[in-house]
């Protein structure tokens, strides 16, 4: 699968923009500012309907317009597809495959797996449990509808018992019964979930590993734990111990909500412990693992996007990466650098085929 060409209408800061891309290394560089990872935010929006760095759709209309459109010619499975996604202010977000429009964006998941390393990553190590989580489930929808509708109905079912406790707390009563009816929805949803979860990484973590130690040069040691309180307790147990904490705070305190990733290098956290160049380090593994996981799963090769990813990297672990994107397990890549001369440098080591668009 690659991407042939990209048309952009009023896209964050690009009026107007095509490119016609080469088969395997594309790079756009230039100054901060100009666009570079907003091009590679645009083909991030072909495989997933929303942005990778906006949550906010409307914000990712360009300022003075009305609308936004993305549109993508692809080339996957000896054929050729088009994709276009577009937004215009005050309706719904359209989403088309080949001219026909997905009904439910969660259906268009997986078509075109995709895989993106950005200075943004950084959040899965400073930020909360919620982002890890998010990655977690962002890795295995791609591949597993089911779990992707699990996972939708547990949120759902979620918000509703947290409404509920609400209610219980504003009347000043309580019924088990109401309350029972949303504990055994958990249940079967988390439980499903947490199994998934588990298979997942038992499976990503050695995958995550090996990555690891290749961009390192086998330096350091580093560990990806997966924390959950079902390792000890049903989803019912839990529910039952934290009702009387669950009433007094309004919201549901228990369950595959709560789960997380924990980093380390050594035995100690890295986000405590490790230098930048070793975070960044581990953020590029854990994608690489997503890259190599996904592409296990698909059968289909993912496309890779690297947004700035060679800054604050020394010059031995910028070679061990150029070494594995080398590798022809890798299909098409895009890469944005502020330094023309470096990264015209990097990928004259390298034996693929490229081209530079300077923005």
């Amino acid at each position: 699968m690659y991407l042939q060409k990209l048309s952009l209408v009023n896209f964050k800061n690009i009026t107007s923009q095509s490119f016609d891309f080469q088969e395997k290394i594309n790079c756009f560089v230039g100054n901060n500012g100009v666009g570079k990872t907003n091009v590679l935010d645009a083909i991030y929006y072909l495989s997933f309907a929303k942005s990778y760095f906006n949550s906010v759709a409307g914000q990712n209309i360009k300022h003075g317009e009305s609308f936004f459109m993305v549109e993508g010619d692809y080339f996957l499975n000896d054929r050729n597809e088009k994709m276009v996604c577009s937004l215009k202010k005050g309706q719904k977000k359209v989403l088309k495959r080949n001219g026909k429009n997905y009904e439910k964006f969660s259906e268009h998941i997986g078509q075109l797996p995709l895989v993106i390393i950005s200075p943004a990553d950084r959040d899965l190590v400073t930020e909360g449990s919620d982002t890890r989580r998010k990655f977690i489930d962002g890795v295995i929808a791609q591949q597993n509808k089911k779990y992707l509708q699990d996972l939708l109905a547990y949120n759902k079912v979620l918000s509703q018992r947290n409404a509920l406790l609400k209610y219980f707390a504003a009347n000043r009563t309580f019924d088990a019964l109401n309350l029972n009816v949303y504990n055994e929805q958990l249940a079967t949803y988390g439980s499903s979930i947490y199994e998934v979860r588990k298979d997942f990484l038992e499976s990503f973590i050695p995958i995550f590993n090996e990555k690891y130690t290749i961009i390192s040069g086998d330096n350091e040691r580093v560990d990806l734990v997966y924390k959950s309180q079902l390792h000890d307790f049903s989803i019912e147990d839990l529910l039952q111990k934290s009702l009387d904490k669950d009433r007094m705070v309004q919201y549901t305190t228990a369950g595959i909500h709560k789960d997380d990733l924990s980093f380390n290098i050594g035995e100690y956290p890295i986000k405590k412990f490790g230098s930048q160049g070793q975070q960044k380090s581990y953020l590029i593994a854990l994608k690489f693992a997503q890259f190599e996981f996904i592409k296990q799963q698909s059968k289909v090769t993912p496309i890779l996007l690297l947004d700035d990813i060679f800054d604050k990297l020394d010059e031995s672990r910028v070679l061990q990466i150029i070494d594995l994107v080398n590798n022809d397990e890798f299909g098409q890549i895009f890469v944005t650098d502020t330094h023309k001369d470096r990264t015209e440098s990097i990928l004259k080591q390298s034996d693929k085929s490229y081209e530079i668009f300077e923005l």
